[in-house]
């Protein structure tokens, strides 16, 4: 008997969770659409008015800023890398030119080399490649998830300052 009123109580229990996710949830698209409403009746009075072409207007503006500032930065950053430079010895300028391009260079032949090494070791196992299912399991060892993640923090610091957005 305590077990079949425990089973009962423990579906009742494991239920209530639903339950109270169906209130919050009937709760948060009540608000959602009252939300969608007040934005619909605002952009109504808006065109009426002829504010919509205004904040397109606007929009545009901010991004020129935007990029502007961008680009001022960026300029006051090689401005200062130039003023540097100029006081820096001939091999010293060589050297942090070629810095972040030798780093890049090692890393990428590391990670084919390692990548090369470990598909030599597993082709030259006997039977451990026997069908194309096999070669698909064992690329999951050779380009693993963090390899990946510094492929993608090497592409990201030379191709990240780039703007890569749709307007």
């Amino acid at each position: 008997m305590l077990s079949l009123i425990s089973t009962l109580g423990g579906l009742l229990i494991s239920g209530l969770p639903r339950v109270l996710d169906f209130f919050q949830d009937k709760s948060d698209k009540k608000q959602e659409l009252e939300l969608a409403r007040v934005q619909t009746e605002r952009e109504l009075a808006l065109a009426e008015r002829g504010f919509i072409a205004q904040q397109k207007v606007e929009e545009i503006r901010t991004d020129q800023i935007a990029m502007q500032s961008e680009a001022q930065m960026q300029n006051a950053a090689l401005d200062h890398d130039k003023k540097v430079m100029e006081k820096a010895s001939t091999w010293v300028v060589n050297y942090v030119g070629t810095v972040r391009p030798t780093v890049t260079y090692i890393l990428i032949l590391e990670l084919v080399a390692i990548n090369f090494w470990i598909m030599w070791h597993i082709f030259s196992l006997p039977n451990v490649i026997n069908n194309i299912d096999d070669v698909i399991k064992f690329s999951d060892v050779v380009f693993t998830s963090d390899e990946m993640a510094m492929v993608g923090g090497v592409l990201g610091f030379w191709f990240g300052a780039r703007s890569w957005s749709k307007k």
